[in-house]
């Protein structure tokens, strides 16, 4: 019998979860037994996540951008083409900040139910209120200062550093491949190395989340039962799939403007990736599908694609950080925290640095997701509130986030006069030479 997919077994496992807090719920031990034997596993899971989330940035990130091999003397397609992803990065997340806060799926939960979260995570809630203000009192270049570690060990023993983590790992990136490359090839090779094994940990660690789903699921029946909690986990993911769309619109407009192609020739070519990233939820695993169709069927020319779309697969995130705004933000509602304007400044700016660091496979964006929340002053605990519904999200926004790469190739083709047209086989009865 064939072994059930990861995302159907993720779901099973959320399904199996809220079956069994409502079956045990009408029970007088049922509460009980939940708290003390079924939640602990889930704060495991949610643990091991924050666990590897240091060590994914330092592996992921160093690695991408020493790969960029001629940082020394940056060429104008490689200016271009991370400036590019950088701004597309930053609509996408300011998109997810404007639905979250205009439909407010967290503010439809009720007062009760919020009192009991709030009563349940109350201590590191206000632990976090607390930083924030210190924060804010802060001078106005306060978090630029705090951007430079004056120790990286001691910076790395904290997930709320996670700002200096990056700026140390962009930094040791640029000064590898500053380096004679046979004095860097060792240390390239340790962090190659280094960066397989944690994302083989991140498989690992993936085999567990119908179990901890489960557990999650079935604690949170349990300590909030109020039907409007699961009205609002609806709306949020109605927000993450609603900024996704939007997004995937802002791509098809850039291409029409920078490139004059249609919206039918652009979703028609990269058509195939985008299938492939929905059903993976990788965009490592979808970059060969993605390099030839943006190659033969959007016409961008291989020193391009072979250029543009590596450095996507690692630190273009879009779809990524624009559900780490929307989940990070609907957190905070269902809390009933208020996020200053500039506090969702500093998720903008976060998200947009975590997401260079986010690996190119599923469940890598909940682990950069607990940078966001923890920069912010959410309670990471929170998490428990919208993993349930991650599986399906995750598969939504690997399909934007291979949409975005393709996109950024054909704008700097376009710019670079490298796009042309379209060179697919004969055999091909949809897309001709020159169609």
């Amino acid at each position: 019998m064939k072994k059930l997919a990861l995302h159907w077994q993720i779901l099973l496992g959320m399904a199996l979860g809220v079956v069994f807090a409502l079956i045990l719920t009408n029970f007088e031990w049922g509460a009980g037994f939940i708290g003390d034997w079924i939640k602990p596993f889930g704060t495991i899971f949610i643990n091991a996540l924050k666990l590897i989330a240091v060590p994914l940035i330092l592996a992921s990130l160093i690695k991408g951008v020493s790969d960029l091999k001629d940082i020394s003397s940056l060429s104008k397609m490689g200016l271009r083409t991370i400036l590019t992803y950088i701004v597309t990065t930053v609509i996408a997340v300011s998109i997810g900040l404007a639905v979250v806060n205009l439909v407010k799926p967290g503010g439809t939960i009720s007062e009760d139910t919020r009192n009991e979260l709030v009563e349940a995570y109350g201590g590191e809630a206000e632990s976090r209120r607390m930083e924030a203000q210190k924060q804010k009192e802060a001078g106005p270049l306060q978090a630029l200062v705090d951007l430079v570690p004056d120790n990286i060990i001691g910076a790395a023993s904290s997930n709320r550093n996670m700002l200096q983590v990056i700026f140390f790992a962009i930094f040791f990136g640029i000064g590898l491949i500053l380096i004679p490359e046979k004095t860097a090839k060792p240390v390239k090779d340790f962090f190659d190395g280094f960066n397989e094994v944690i994302l083989k940990m991140i498989d690992l660690i993936m085999l567990a989340a119908p179990y901890g789903v489960f557990a999650l699921l079935a604690a949170l029946v349990v300590e909030a039962p109020s039907a409007d909690l699961f009205a609002a986990l609806g709306m949020y993911a109605l927000c993450v799939v609603g900024g996704l769309i939007i997004m995937i619109g802002v791509y098809i407009t850039l291409v029409w403007v920078f490139t004059k192609k249609t919206p039918s020739f652009f979703l028609n070519g990269i058509g195939p990736a985008q299938l492939l990233a929905f059903s993976t939820s990788s965009s490592a695993a979808t970059l060969p599908v993605t390099m030839e169709r943006v190659e033969e069927h959007l016409g961008v020319k291989k020193e391009v694609t072979s250029f543009v779309l590596p450095i996507g697969a690692t630190i273009n995130m879009d779809g990524t950080s624009l559900y780490q705004a929307v989940a990070a933000v609907f957190i905070a509602q269902a809390f009933g925290m208020d996020l200053s304007f500039g506090t969702q400044l500093g998720i903008i700016a976060t998200a947009t640095l975590a997401s260079i660091g986010s690996a190119a496979v599923p469940g890598a964006g909940m682990v950069m997701l607990v940078i966001v929340l923890a920069q912010a002053g959410i309670p990471e605990a929170g998490l428990a509130l919208i993993f349930a519904v991650d599986r399906p999200l995750d598969m939504c926004r690997t399909v934007v986030n291979v949409t975005g790469d393709a996109t950024v190739s054909m704008m700097v083709a376009k710019s670079q006069g490298k796009l042309g047209e379209p060179h697919v086989k004969d055999w091909d009865d949809n897309y001709k030479v020159g169609s």
